[in-house]
């Protein structure tokens, strides 16, 4: 994006879309400190009006950047292991794929977090504090998608028998603090990362197993 002002549909609900895009590009480009509300009405070319009738503030905005990222990824996660047969190589498929996430290889052979993914790691730790339930309605998406295959694996006897939304909570909190904290803390290289997605899973699945 060059920065300049970008057409916005006339709908309320498309011009909201259109805000959210706009975020998103923006934590990609230039990162949570890029993104303000300024920044967003100057690509969008919306009145400050425009955006206050569709979100309080930056903190709705975040959540609802999080919310499209995370119905995104269980609409990617679910294509991907719809041909995997086990409930439990779908979940470690899912826990694995969250635990990668959104990584671009450098020159000097690192897997570096992208902007974006950095930003919204450090966004996910406040909003757990400030906003905790307008958060667990933003993840519900990837944790529904878990709680399914954990309900598929109760039914097969591939997973202990339990509340299968619970455990599904459970298990992304599991994996999502351990990301934040290991992968913002220092410089994960591909290795580390796919070490780290094997160590969670094998603790998932231990948790989890029937």
């Amino acid at each position: 994006m060059n920065g300049q002002a970008v057409a916005v549909p006339a709908g309320q609900d498309e011009r909201a879309d259109a805000i959210v895009r706009c975020a998103d590009e923006l934590l990609d480009e230039v990162g949570l400190e890029g993104l303000t509300i300024r920044a967003v009405l100057a690509r969008t070319g919306l009145a400050r009006r425009a955006f206050y009738d569709r979100f309080a503030g930056k903190d709705e905005l975040v959540l609802a950047v999080f919310e499209k990222s995370l119905s995104e990824a269980a609409r990617r996660f679910a294509a991907e292991t719809e041909g995997l047969s086990s409930p439990l190589e779908r979940l470690q498929r899912i826990v694995c794929g969250i635990v990668l996430g959104r990584a671009g290889h450098a020159a000097d052979g690192h897997w570096e977090l992208s902007r974006r993914s950095a930003a919204l790691s450090r966004e996910h730790l406040r909003l757990a504090e400030t906003r905790p339930r307008q958060l667990q309605r933003a993840i519900e998406p990837l944790v529904a998608l878990i709680a399914r295959e954990l309900a598929n694996g109760m039914a097969l006897g591939e997973v202990r028998r339990a509340d299968a939304r619970q455990l599904a909570v459970l298990v992304y909190n599991l994996v999502s603090t351990t990301v934040h904290a290991e992968l913002l803390a220092e410089e994960a290289d591909r290795q580390r990362r796919e070490q780290l997605a094997a160590e969670i899973w094998e603790f998932s699945r231990r948790a989890i197993a029937g």
